[in-house]
């Protein structure tokens, strides 16, 4: 059950803009890209991991002092004639923490010390952890994330519509000449933009105001949309494949590799990948925590080869310039590929209910870390009007502005994504093992089960130096 909650986590908006970026980088390139990103991507969630178990691990050490506090406080009300032994004790701090230390080794509890039982979430650990310009950083870097986000599935769920509704679903549509957003759809007027306007601002006015209350049990929408989600991407792979495998066979011929496409293609991996900052609600509850490690690795080998195989079918089946920043688009424009029209209204439509159930969650997400950031007063109007508008409108701007996909996808993933994911994982468990060490000792901390297998500080400066180093590329390949 954790394997199939993890693997429906990570697998999402980032796959459907996938194979327009291996078309662009070449099917060699791509293929390595994808290994060694979800390899780094894989490093930092066992980070996660041990920061995870580390954090809770301090909240019991925490209420354990607490604890000891008030006893004492009780002893010494109770009783006079033991109050000097009593304060002896009290205030010796140095001889209540060795004492705890050496009960907890004695006890071999360093498995029960570092189990995770609460879902310390990133930004509570990132108050426990950092300082106030760490904190300060953290918050900037997932609200611009959270709010590239946004902006990608206020664009995707317009376009959906937009394609469906001014496209030509008896076949007629060529794909060697795509439409462009200055082409008349209705009327004599009204051209392709103005219609994706048109359904960006009905998308606002329908899920913009959930924003301004909790979104709450949304446990069987979530059931809907994986089966959705589910039936849409094995309906896409078995189209392409018979598709390949027919007489004619693929129309697709991909380089081997293009450095023009790689960029793109790192944001859109990393977007892809990304699991990092909901990690906490999803590994407490697994009852067996022994084999966590191994766990994520089955899904990261998993998620790899369903990522490989959904993205080599797309670049092989369709041309490269063919190939849509919606991958489900595909399937509406060619019977070649199917001529059910059933599946191609299903698969045309499957980001329309997708994302449009995702999309309300989000934005609360971010309107609340915006609160934790500028931790406003208690007035009804900066709280309950201000900050949801805050968290809505800027994406429903560039929404308006631009609905290219792969770049929306490939810039939040390129910067703040690799942020999330990288930069903010490796500082974590960095400064979390300092504080554990602090607490209970190196001989407890080496204990922990679910330490890192990458637990050496080595691979910490690799992760650090690799977003630095993939960051500066990024940035000099956009202004070439």
């Amino acid at each position: 059950v954790g394997i199939v909650y993890i693997f429906n986590l990570i697998v999402g908006t980032g796959a459907l803009t996938l194979p327009k970026a291996m078309a662009s980088a070449g099917w060699l390139v791509s293929l390595i890209l994808l290994c060694f990103l979800g390899f780094m991507s894989y490093i930092t969630t066992t980070f996660m991991v041990e920061s995870l178990s580390i954090a809770n691990a301090c909240i019991r050490q925490t209420k354990k002092e607490n604890l000891s506090e008030v006893s004492a406080s009780l002893l010494l009300r109770r009783t006079d004639s033991s109050a000097a032994a009593v304060l002896l004790m009290v205030n010796s701090a140095e001889h209540v923490k060795s004492l705890m230390s050496v009960l907890l080794l004695m006890d071999s509890t360093a498995t029960r010390v570092f189990s995770i039982t609460r879902a310390v979430e990133m930004g509570q650990m990132a108050d426990m952890f950092f300082n106030k310009i760490g904190r300060i950083l953290f918050y900037l870097c997932i609200i611009i994330y959270l709010y590239g986000d946004l902006a990608i599935y206020a664009a995707a769920v317009p376009k959906s519509m937009r394609d469906i509704v001014c496209g030509n679903m008896s076949c007629a549509v060529n794909q060697s000449n795509p439409p462009h957003d200055s082409d008349i759809c209705w009327g004599s007027t009204i051209t392709r933009k103005n219609v994706y306007q048109i359904f960006v601002a009905i998308f606002t006015v329908v899920l913009g105001p959930f924003t301004f209350f909790s979104v709450q049990k949304t446990k069987y929408l979530q059931i809907v949309t994986t089966l959705f989600r589910w039936s849409a991407f094995i309906s896409m792979i078995t189209l392409a494949i018979i598709h390949i495998s027919s007489t004619g066979g693929g129309e697709g011929h991909p380089p081997v590799g293009s450095i023009g496409g790689i960029p793109n293609l790192f944001g859109v991996s990393v977007y892809s990948f990304m699991c990092q900052h909901s990690l906490p609600s999803l590994v407490t509850p697994i009852r067996n925590k022994k084999r966590l490690s191994v766990l994520l690795g089955a899904d990261y080998i998993l998620i790899l080869l369903f990522y490989m195989l959904l993205g080599m079918t797309a670049i092989y089946c369709f041309k490269g310039g063919a190939i849509k920043d919606i991958y489900t688009l595909n399937f509406q424009d060619s019977c070649a590929v199917t001529n059910i029209l059933f599946l191609r209204y299903f698969l045309g439509l499957f980001p329309v209910f997708t994302l449009s159930s995702n999309f309300p969650i989000i934005a609360v997400t971010l309107r609340n870390n915006l609160k934790a950031l500028f931790k406003p007063s208690n007035s009804f109007f900066v709280n309950r009007l201000f900050f949801p508008t805050l968290a809505i409108v800027p994406p429903i701007i560039v929404a308006f502005i631009t609905n290219d996909l792969t770049t929306l996808v490939g810039v939040t993933g390129s910067y703040a994504g690799a942020g999330v994911q990288y930069v903010i994982p490796a500082f974590l468990v960095m400064i979390a093992r300092r504080e554990a060490t602090r607490y209970h000792g190196i001989a407890v901390v080496n204990k922990n089960r679910h330490r890192s297998p990458f637990s050496r500080r080595l691979w910490v400066l690799v992760v650090i130096v690799w977003a630095i180093v993939c960051l500066i590329f990024v940035t000099v390949n956009h202004i070439m």
